[in-house]
Order: structure tokens, then C-alpha cells, then sequence
């Protein structure tokens, strides 16, 4: 470690010297004897306790600054400087002390005196900082001076490895700043690619979709239209694929500067287009259609040939109230399109109900759900929810179904996407809860897992209906699983983790049901309050014949295990089914080699028993197996 002692008396550096001399062998003698009756100083094994000084010895002011700046220059500083105030007839040391700061912030100033024309408040404003600069009266002690120079010194190679510390940790911030910003662009590359088309970087269908959801929540009148391009497979058959995807880049051109102010024009796919935007009326969104469409045709220069264009638009325009379901309406619009093509093509169609049957029988199903209650149509089916390793049932899952005086048994996959467009499902979701909370007074300690759509999960005080409904029917929160879907949470997923967390906290259970058929985010599964995930049917029936699903199946089961959670298979229908998930870990499974769905007193029979002995399918008729999938969405 090395010192620089600036004083103009030789005497004084004679006395720094005796300071700093190597312990003679008699005091290093005394010392082990001290060891040896006192106990050994703790830092007596550490080479760093006791630096070793080199001196560096400077008669004047100037010659200390020299020294200081060649030793900065060489790579090796002083970590302590000795100045005497008065050296004349050079600079003081005041000044010395000044010109060495400023050449070494790092040094350690000791300044030493009997008597100075300098305050040392004065002396630390011109070579400060303050807890750098130190001050030691003459004659002083040798002990002081070999503890003052310790001290800084320890103090100095601290600050040295402080100061290469940070700069490592800078140059690491550095380093995940640039990496977060390169994230974060490929992120926005990412998002970019996946909601644009390549060949226009027009938005592609899932934007289209994405917009067309936002926009059906709101209550502005909009219109959507689907346009196909006349003839395009001729240019591609006659001239290219390039002058297919020139053309293709043209007309989305053509369609975007003539939208209507704050519309969307995406590339849907092939040669059609989706268009969305704000309309009055459906005689305003035609007459911008027919300036579209008129847009789009004629003679375009294409690759050097001359194309002739032009197009077809199918035409939706949806008022408030009425239904806004997405994929409802673009169905709409195709539908119109088709008509628009079938008709001569190069003309807008606005949609008629007409051209729609499934519409009219819709319809008569919501006249007839409205009514089924009070009539008596309704009622529940139980299926068993058992536990892998002795079969135990656990609990029942409660579905719906329908049976009609005019039209029989009705599909619930058909009644169900009805009742969810409209406030029916409120009324028939109601009713559900209530019927399956009774039966549970007949089960010795089952739950019923009851099915809840995204709009019943979505509406206003869910968790205080919920709770009312449990509270009056006199059933613990425990004894009731609430099943919802990926879509009901991941709409809103800040929304769904607050109402999941109240629902856990009063004691429901909670399963995601389908998991694996729709979009969930695997960060933000974790933080949903869940109790299981129950496996969608299609990946289980598929798991003796497609590698890809025994291995989504497994992907699940583990992923269950790993977060915590429990795994239901659901349509387990054959005995390597059940094998096949009992080895791969499923902790519980539902289907038909279990039992089918029951009516209420078989279930309280099941529930009784608690065990399911004989798992073995059994089909009555085809009615039976249709039944047995349906479920209360």
C-alpha cells in the first residue's frame, strides 16, 4: 500500500520513517508471548489486517503533486497522503493538498500541523469531500500515524473494490437495459406479426376479430361487411402468384383509403377482406359499401399487365340490443357475401334474416327457453366425479337439460350458445344453482359442481348471488364447485383473479373447465385461485390414436401437479382410458365407463355407496351418449 509524505523537514520524514519500520524480532517475540497470555488477536491470521506501507517521500508541495500525478499515470495511486501545511518557500499545504484532489479523487488527505493560517473547515472546502480529509496535530504519537494510515488504507482498497463493484453492476444494468429494450422490441415484433398480415401489413383476422369483439361491447351502431375479390384465381392461374399478391396489396390499398373515417380494413385471408366501421344506418353502410365496391373496380396495372378488378361485399349493420356475438356476425356477412356472388358478383348485399334458417330456429328455441321453466321442461342429470385411486366419488356434476313438448330433447350445445346471447341464461343459470343445491341435503358429503357461462361469471355481483343462493339453501361454501371456462377469465383475466380469490376465501371450489381447448396464458394461470383443471373430452377420446393428445393430456396432468392443483379427466369411456390416467398421475375422472349422467335418485344411490365397484360402460341408446355430453355452459 502505498504513502506519500509531502513536509519540508527532514526530521519529520526521519520520524514517518521510524513510524513505519518493519516490528523488529524482539517486539514480534513480545507480541507472541502477548498472544500467548491474552489469546490471539483475531485479524493475527489475516494477511490484509496489517498492510504493508511503501513510502514515498516529497520535501515540497509541488514535488508531492508530481509524485501523485506519475503514480496515477503508472496504474499505481496512493491511497494515503501526509501534508505538512507550511513548506516554504513552495506552496502551502492547502494548495497541495487542492492540486492532489484534483488529480485524485480517491486519496485519503491527512493533513499534519502544530499551528496553521488555515481552519480546517477552510482546508476541507478547497480538497474535500469532508470524509475524505483528515488532520493530525504535530508532534504526534507513532501509533497514531500507523493507525490513521491503516485505517485510510483499509478504507481506500474498500473504496477501490466498492467503486469496481458498481462498475460491474452499471455495466450490467447497462447490459439488461439493452436486453430489456431488445425484449422489447422483438415483443413488439412478435405482437406485430402475429395481429398484421405479411403480404399488406394490413391487420389480419384475429385483429379483425379483435376489434369486432371491443367494438360489439360498446353501443355504437357499426356495420361489418366481407369483401371478395371477382376473378382472382384467374389472375393468379394467368399471370402469377406475384400479380395475384400485387393485386391483393392494391386493392387493400384502395380499401383503406376509402374507408369511412375511423374504420378497420384487415386482410382476412386469400383474396377477402373484412371491414368495420361506424354507420347510421344500413342504407348509410350500403351507399359506403357501393363507393367502396366502385373503388375497387376497373383497370389496374399490375406487374406491367392490365388486370380488370373488381369485387363483391356481403353487408351486417347491427343496432344496439340486438345480438353482437363476433363470430355470429362475420357469419352474417359471409353469408350476404355468398349471396352477392350467387346473384352476378360486383354487387353489395346487405345480410336478410331470410338467407339465414338457423336464425328462425333460434328464435323459436329462445321463445321456448323463455317458457320452459314455468312449464316443467327443465331438469338436472348427475354425473360422478371420482377419485383415481380407489374410485372414490367424490362429487357430481350437475347438467342441464331440456326436453321440449313439441320438438322432444333439445341439444344443450344447441340451447345453451342461445341462452348465453341473451339475459335467458341469467334465468336459466338461477335456476340451476338452486336445484343443484338441494340434492346436496341427499348426499352424506359429495359437492356438486355446477357449469357457469362467461356472461353469468361476468354479471354484476356474482359473488353475492352466489353467496345469497348458498347461505338460503343452508349448504356450506365447500360442498359447491364453480366451473367456468378460459374464455369467462381470460376476458378479463385482473377482473376474474379478484372474483376467484373472493370466491376461494368464503370457501367454493374452483375448476377450469376445458382447459387446454382455448387460450390460456400458463403465466396467468397461477395467479387464478383454482382448485383443479379439468381436462376437455376431445384430448382423452383421442389419446389411443394421436400422439399429440396423449402427450397435451400428460402436459396437463403434470402441470396440475406441479401447480398445486388437482386434474380431472372428463369422457373417460374405456378401461385403458382409465389405466392410461391412472399411471400418468390424473387425480380424478369422469365419464361413462364411471357411470353416465343420472337422474337425481340413482345419483343419491351412487353417493351412498361412494364407490364405484364395476367400471364398466354401459350405452343404452345413442340418446344416452349424446346426453351424457352436453353440458350448462
Amino acid at each position: 500500500m502505498r504513502i506519500l509524505i509531502v513536509d519540508d523537514e527532514p526530521a519529520m520524514h526521519d520520524s514517518y520513517r521510524r513510524s513505519f519500520a518493519p516490528v523488529s524480532a524482539d517486539t514480534g517475540a513480545l507480541d507472541a508471548m502477548a498472544a500467548e497470555l491474552f489469546g490471539a488477536d483475531d485479524d493475527a491470521d489475516n494477511p490484509d489486517a496489517d498492510p504493508q506501507f511503501v513510502l514515498t517521500h516529497a520535501m515540497q508541495g509541488l514535488d508531492g503533486v508530481a509524485a501523485v500525478e506519475a503514480a496515477i499515470r503508472n496504474g499505481d495511486p496512493y491511497a494515503v497522503a501526509f501534508i505538512d501545511v507550511r513548506m516554504p518557500p513552495g506552496i502551502d499545504g492547502k494548495e497541495t493538498a487542492v492540486r492532489i484532489r484534483a488529480l485524485d479523487p480517491n486519496i485519503n488527505l491527512v493533513i499534519v500541523t502544530g499551528f496553521s493560517d488555515f481552519s480546517p473547515i477552510e482546508i476541507s472546502k478547497a480538497a474535500g469531500p469532508a470524509d475524505k480529509i483528515f488532520y493530525i496535530a504535530k508532534p504526534f504519537e507513532v501509533a497514531e500515524v500507523t493507525q490513521m494510515a491503516t485505517a485510510l488504507a483499509h478504507r481506500w482498497q474498500g473504496d477501490r473494490e466498492l467503486a469496481t463493484a458498481r462498475e460491474i453492476l452499471a455495466a450490467q444494468v447497462v447490459q439488461l437495459q439493452e436486453q430489456g429494450h431488445e425484449l422489447a422490441a422483438n415483443e413488439s415484433r412478435a405482437i406485430h406479426m402475429a395481429n398484421h398480415d405479411s403480404l399488406t401489413e394490413a391487420p389480419n383476422r384475429l385483429a379483425f376479430r379483435r376489434a369486432l369483439t371491443d367494438r360489439a361491447r360498446s353501443t355504437a351502431q357499426f356495420a361489418v361487411a366481407m369483401v371478395d375479390l371477382d376473378r382472382f384465381k384467374l389472375v393468379n392461374d394467368t399471370l402469377g402468384h406475384l400479380a395475384g399478391d400485387e393485386l391483393i396489396r392494391t386493392i387493400c390499398g384502395i380499401l383503406q383509403v376509402h374507408i369511412p373515417a375511423g374504420g378497420l380494413v384487415a386482410r382476412l385471408g386469400g383474396d377477402e377482406f373484412g371491414l368495420l366501421f361506424d354507420s347510421p344506418g344500413a342504407e348509410a353502410a350500403e351507399m359506403e359499401c357501393t363507393r367502396i365496391l366502385k373503388a375497387c373496380s376497373g383497370t389496374f396495372k399490375v406487374l406491367g399487365n392490365s388486370v380488370q378488378g373488381g369485387a363483391s361485399i356481403g353487408l351486417i349493420v347491427t343496432e344496439p340490443g340486438e345480438s353482437r356475438d363476433p363470430t355470429d356476425l362475420m357469419r352474417r356477412a359471409d353469408l350476404a357475401l355468398n349471396d352477392a356472388k350467387r346473384d352476378g358478383r360486383g354487387i353489395v348485399r346487405v345480410f336478410d334474416e331470410g338467407m339465414d334458417e338457423n336464425i328462425r330456429l333460434r328464435r323459436a328455441i329462445e321463445g321456448g327457453l323463455s317458457q320452459a321453466i314455468a312449464k316443467g321442461e327443465l331438469s338436472l342429470v348427475y354425473q360422478p366425479i371420482v377419485a383415481r385411486e380407489e374410485l372414490e366419488v367424490v362429487g357430481f356434476e350437475a347438467l342441464l337439460r331440456w326436453n321440449t313438448e313439441d320438438h322432444g330433447p333439445i341439444s344443450p350445445a344447441v340451447f345453451i350458445p342461445i341462452a348465453e346471447e341473451s339475459n335467458l341464461i341469467h334465468e336459466l343459470g338461477d335456476w340451476v344453482l338452486a336445484e343443484s343445491l338441494k340434492v346436496l341435503a341427499e348426499w352424506p358429503s359429495q359437492y356438486v359442481s355446477v357449469n357457469f357461462s362467461p356472461r353469468q361469471f361476468r354479471r354484476h355481483n356474482f359473488v353475492g348471488r352466489l353467496v345469497e343462493s348458498v347461505q338460503r339453501a343452508g349448504v356450506a361454501p365447500q360442498r359447491v364447485q364453480i366451473e367456468i371456462t378460459e374464455t369467462a377469465i381470460f376476458d378479463d383475466a385482473d377482473r376474474a383473479a379478484d372474483t376467484l380469490y373472493k370466491l376461494r376465501q368464503m370457501g367454493f371450489r374452483i375448476a377450469l373447465d376445458d382447459f387446454g381447448t382455448g387460450y390460456s396464458s400458463l403465466y396467468n394461470i397461477r395467479k387464478f385461485a383454482l382448485d383443479c383443471l379439468k381436462i376437455d373430452r376431445s384430448f382423452i377420446d383421442g389419446m389411443g390414436r394421436e400422439r399429440e393428445s396423449a402427450a397435451i393430456v400428460h402436459s396437463i396432468i403434470h402441470l396440475g401437479r406441479a401447480l398445486g392443483l388437482g386434474v380431472v379427466a372428463e369422457g373417460v369411456e374405456t378401461e385403458a382410458q382409465l389405466q392410461a390416467l391412472r399411471v400418468a398421475g390424473c387425480s380424478h375422472m369422469q365419464g361413462y365407463l364411471l357411470s353416465r349422467p343420472v337422474a337425481q335418485d340413482v345419483a343419491r344411490g351412487i353417493a351412498e355407496a361412494r364407490f364405484i365397484v364395476d367400471p364398466t360402460a354401459v350405452y343404452d341408446t345413442a340418446e344416452d351418449v349424446e346426453a351424457g355430453h352436453g353440458t350448462h355452459g
